[in-house]
C-alpha cells in the first residue's frame, strides 16, 4: 500500500508540475530535442553504434548457429537463413530488413 500511495503522490506531483510548465515549455524541449537528434555528431554516433551492434549481432548469429544449427526447428532455421540472405517477403514479426 506504502508503494502505491508513493506512486500515486508521485504522479500527481508531475501533473501539477506538468500542468504549470504549459505547452510552452512542452515546445520549448520538443524543439530542443529535434536540434539534438539532428545534429550531425548525434547521428554519427548512432550510426556508428548502429554498425556496431549490427557486426555483434552476426558474430552471435554465426554462434549460435554453430551451436544449435542442427537442433533448430525446420521452420525457424527457414526464417534465420531468408532474414541473413535478405531474400523473402516482408517479415511478419514486426522487423524490417533496413
Amino acid at each position: 500500500m506504502r508503494y502505491k500511495l508513493t506512486f500515486i503522490m508521485g504522479a500527481a506531483f508531475g501533473f501539477v508540475i506538468g500542468a504549470r510548465a504549459g505547452r510552452e515549455r512542452y515546445d520549448q524541449l520538443a524543439a530542443a530535442a529535434q536540434r539534438f537528434a539532428k545534429n550531425p555528431a548525434v547521428r554519427n554516433a548512432a550510426e556508428s553504434a548502429a554498425q556496431q551492434s549490427r557486426t555483434v549481432a552476426g558474430k552471435a548469429a554465426d554462434t549460435v548457429t554453430a551451436k544449435v544449427g542442427p537442433r533448430l526447428p525446420d521452420a525457424l532455421a527457414d526464417k534465420v537463413r531468408s532474414l541473413r540472405n535478405g531474400s523473402g517477403p516482408d517479415d511478419d514479426w514486426g522487423t524490417s530488413n533496413t
